[in-house]
C-alpha cells in the first residue's frame, strides 16, 4: 500500500469534530495520515514544530492562522492546502503561489445550504408569508378564506445579482418552479447567461423588473454599497430584497429609509456591521426579516464541507490534482 501523506488540521479545534464527524474523519484517514487531536491554531506553537515539518497537506478551516512566509517556512514539505470552508481570503498570502502550493476550497459545498436558504426565502416571500405572519400576530384573528390578490409564485420575477457559485446554484434550484429568473453579472456574457438558462440584464434593468432580488456578489472595493438609495428606488413597489452575501454590499441607511415607507421589504442574513447594534431599526421595522448569518453550513451541513475535503484528499492520494483549486488570478473578485 502506498504510504499516506502526512497531514495536519489547521483551524479552531472545536470545529474539527463538527466538520469531520467520525464517519467523515475515518474516510479522510484512509487517504492521509492525520491526527485529529493535533490541531494548529497557532503556527508558532513549539509543540507543533515536528509535526509541521513533516506536513505535506494542511486541512484548514474557520480559525486557521494566516499562511504567511513564516508559517510556510515551518512546513517545508507542504504541497497542498485543503480548505474545509468557503472563502480563503483570510488565510492565503502571495507566498503560497510563489511556492507552488495548491489551494482548494469547499466553497462549492458551502454554496448548497446558502442556495437552499435563498430558495426557501424566495418562495416564502412570494407568498407574502412574513407580512402575513406579522398581521396575524398583531390582529390575533384569522382573516377568513378567499383568494389574496398580489401574492403567489406563478410567474414571479426573480433577479439574481452575481453568478457566483451560490448565484449559479440558486438559478439551478429555481428551475423546477414557475418563476421567471434573470441575472446580472459584469463577468458573464450573453452566451454564459444563455448556458445558465436566464436572460442577462444590466443591474438597473434587473432591479426595475424584478419582484424579488437576491444578492450573491462578492464584496470588493468595487462592489461595496452596490445597492444604495438610487438602486433601491428602482425596485417596484412591494418588491423584496434578499441578502445572503455580505452586509457591505448594501447601504443599510438607504434600506432603512425605504423600509420605513413600507414600499419594500428585506430578508437579511448578513448585515453591516455584523452583528447589528442593539438599537438598529432593522430589528423592529415590519418590512425587515433578519436572521443571524445562518444561511451557510450549520449543524449537520458542516459534514458536507468535510466530505469535500475528503474527496480532494482522495484525488491527491490517487496521484491527481484537486478539483476545486483556488485561482489567484480571480481571487480578488471572489468572496
Amino acid at each position: 500500500m502506498t504510504q499516506r501523506a502526512h497531514a495536519m488540521f489547521a483551524m479552531s479545534s472545536q470545529n474539527v469534530p463538527l466538520v469531520f464527524p467520525p464517519e467523515v474523519l475515518a474516510r479522510l484517514r484512509e487517504s492521509v495520515d492525520i491526527d485529529p487531536g493535533l490541531v494548529a491554531e497557532d503556527f508558532t506553537d513549539p509543540r507543533l514544530a515536528d509535526a509541521l515539518a513533516r506536513t505535506e497537506i494542511l486541512v484548514t478551516g474557520w480559525g486557521c492562522p494566516r499562511l504567511d512566509a513564516a508559517a510556510l517556512d515551518a512546513a517545508p514539505k507542504l504541497r497542498a492546502v485543503l480548505h474545509s470552508a468557503g472563502s480563503v481570503k483570510s488565510l492565503v498570502t502571495p507566498e503560497l503561489w510563489r511556492r507552488g502550493i495548491a489551494v482548494s476550497s469547499a466553497a462549492v459545498a458551502n454554496a448548497v445550504p446558502v442556495a437552499e436558504y435563498t430558495l426557501a426565502m424566495i418562495l416564502l416571500a412570494g407568498k407574502d408569508l412574513f407580512a402575513a405572519r406579522d398581521r396575524l400576530r398583531g390582529e390575533r384573528a384569522f382573516p377568513g378564506w378567499g383568494l389574496v390578490p398580489g401574492i403567489g409564485n406563478h410567474g414571479r420575477r426573480v433577479g439574481v445579482i452575481g453568478a457566483s457559485r451560490i448565484g449559479r446554484k440558486v438559478l439551478e434550484l429555481l428551475r423546477p418552479f414557475d418563476l421567471v429568473p434573470s441575472l446580472t453579472d459584469p463577468y458573464v456574457d450573453e452566451a454564459g447567461a444563455a448556458a445558465l438558462g436566464v436572460p442577462l440584464l444590466p443591474l438597473h434593468d434587473l432591479l426595475r423588473t424584478s419582484e424579488i432580488v437576491t444578492i450573491h456578489a462578492p464584496e470588493t472595493p468595487q462592489t461595496r454599497r452596490l445597492i444604495g438609495a438610487r438602486e433601491l428606488a428602482l425596485m417596484p413597489d412591494g418588491a423584496v430584497l434578499i441578502n445572503t452575501a455580505r452586509g457591505g454590499l448594501l447601504d443599510h441607511d438607504a434600506l432603512i429609509a425605504e423600509l420605513r415607507t413600507g414600499r419594500l421589504s428585506a430578508i437579511l442574513d448578513v448585515t453591516d456591521p455584523e452583528p447589528l447594534p442593539a438599537d438598529s431599526p432593522l430589528y423592529d421595522l415590519p418590512g425587515a426579516f433578519i436572521t443571524p448569518h445562518l444561511a451557510g453550513s450549520q449543524g449537520n451541513e458542516a459534514a458536507r464541507l468535510g466530505l469535500a475535503v475528503v474527496r480532494e484528499a482522495e484525488r491527491l492520494a490517487a496521484g491527481g490534482e484537486v478539483a476545486y483549486a483556488v485561482d489567484p488570478a480571480v481571487l480578488g473578485r471572489e468572496a
